[in-house]
């Protein structure tokens, strides 16, 4: 990650960040999760964005905000600036990055999933592009046995073998296990910190790890922060958000944070599918989990019965619906299409590598047509028209595998239209399905067709 912070990450952590330098204590005013985005949906209703706080029309701005949030408390947190200087200081000495919800780099599954409830900003170590990969999230409680402890860990290691991310909360206990399991069989982990993300960094054993692209630390919270039961529990959602399958090997039952992160998905959520550990000792919170819709996990042996878990995982899933749209505070383009192609940008960028290509510039996939061939196959109703620009939308997203639901989610639309204009497009050859990774992307033209 560049060390510039965007100026949108920079109003937003002036915002709702505490910028822990030192011993220093965090501001009391600071912006609630619920309170900037309230401040943020208002200003992208009068076309704005949170960099123009900082702009020198920002007093104008600042009035016009007054509705929402009180101007002197706005103005008293933005003034942070000296405070901001000295935490990115301290930051970039640990290899820390900063990315805001407004930054094109953020992580497209969580804009995708949680929409306006993914954190305004993430503070990370490691290779971002890990955090598309999705993969097995492994959750359980802190204080288990070192049979469980085995159990996890070899879950760990058959998610290394089979190529699969392993995506986990870096707490002690079954957390750590699955970690270390797929750590030590060379796999690639993400680990969603509640706190103490700074700490955790300078851990000689994570430091290698990090630098060496297979571990990744992210945290929703400052990276000096410590330990909050409430910060635990708000974690959870994120760590599901990132995978395509879950598995809690153990839980209490109607307490604790692997319940409430478990049940919350189950009730609420439904990212992913939800499997609970079905050998071993009897558990009451597995039981509880299981009467919520949880599914026995099929205890794979190998790595073809551990793809199956995944590849029927897909077909089950039944992601969040309902919330409006935020997928991309930086884009104020008052044209609808435009807004459309803005949201794309952002959201189609899988690699590391794919990062450090100009947003403008959209790479033609070989055997899809161009923009300007479609454009001339365009029907002169207002459905053919605009049937055309779904057409050019959708090559310039789905140069990577996305399912159906993440589609809708990236375009505003709901998933039955999604799934209508996929389908159309497949039939048109313009797209294909595949099975590994699983998703809709541009048909490439095959050497002899």
């Amino acid at each position: 990650m560049t060390a510039v912070l965007s100026p949108n990450t920079q109003a937003i952590l002036l915002l709702t960040a505490p910028l822990i330098a030192g011993r220093g204590a965090a501001s009391s005013d600071l912006l609630s999760p619920g309170e900037y985005k309230r401040l943020a949906r208002h200003l992208r209703e009068i076309q704005r964005q949170p960099a123009d706080l900082l702009s020198s029309d920002a007093a104008e701005i600042l009035r016009a905000c007054q509705p929402v949030i009180d101007e002197d408390r706005l103005q008293k947190l933005l003034g942070r600036g000296f405070l901001l200087s000295q935490v990115i200081e301290r930051w970039q000495a640990r290899a820390i990055w900063v990315v805001s919800r407004a930054d094109a780099e953020y992580p497209r599954r969580l804009k995708a999933r949680l929409r306006e409830d993914a954190p305004a900003v993430l503070y990370g170590c490691g290779d971002m592009a890990l955090l598309e990969t999705g993969g097995l999230a492994v959750v359980g409680s802190r204080h288990v046995d070192d049979a469980l402890i085995d159990y996890t860990m070899a879950v760990g290691r058959l998610a290394a073998r089979a190529g699969r991310t392993l995506v986990s909360g870096g707490a002690k206990g079954i957390d750590q296990a699955a970690m270390r399991g797929a750590l030590e069989g060379g796999g690639k982990v993400c680990g969603v910190l509640a706190d103490s993300l700074g700490k955790t960094t300078l851990n000689r054993e994570n430091r290698n790890l990090l630098l060496d692209g297979q571990l990744v630390l992210i945290s929703p919270y400052d990276p000096s922060a410590s330990f909050n039961v409430g910060h635990a529990m708000q974690r959870n959602k994120l760590i599901y958000a990132l995978a395509d399958a879950s598995l809690v090997v153990s839980s209490d039952l109607n307490k604790g944070g692997t319940w409430a992160g478990a049940a919350e998905q189950l009730d609420k959520f439904q990212f992913v599918p939800v499997f609970v550990r079905s050998t071993g000792d009897a558990s009451p919170g597995l039981d509880g989990l299981s009467a919520k819709g949880a599914c026995p996990w099929p205890n794979p042996q190998d790595v073809d019965a551990f793809e199956e878990v995944f590849n029927s995982a897909m077909s089950t899933v039944s992601p969040q619906m309902g919330f409006p749209s935020f997928a991309n505070e930086a884009s104020m383009a008052v044209d609808a299409r435009s807004a459309v192609i803005d949201r794309v940008a952002s959201v189609a960028r899988p690699t590391a590598s794919a990062l450090k290509q100009s947003p403008s510039v959209v790479p033609r996939v070989l055997g899809a047509p161009s923009v300007s061939e479609v454009s001339q196959q365009r029907e002169s109703t207002p459905a053919g028209t605009l049937f055309a620009a779904v057409r050019v939308t959708m090559q310039q997203l789905l140069s990577v595998p996305m399912k159906g639901t993440e589609v809708a989610a990236a375009l505003d639309v709901s998933n039955a239209q999604a799934k209508a204009w996929l389908q159309r497009l497949v039939e048109e050859g313009v797209l294909e399905k595949q099975k590994k990774p699983a998703g809709y992307i541009v048909k490439r033209k095959r050497l002899f067709e």
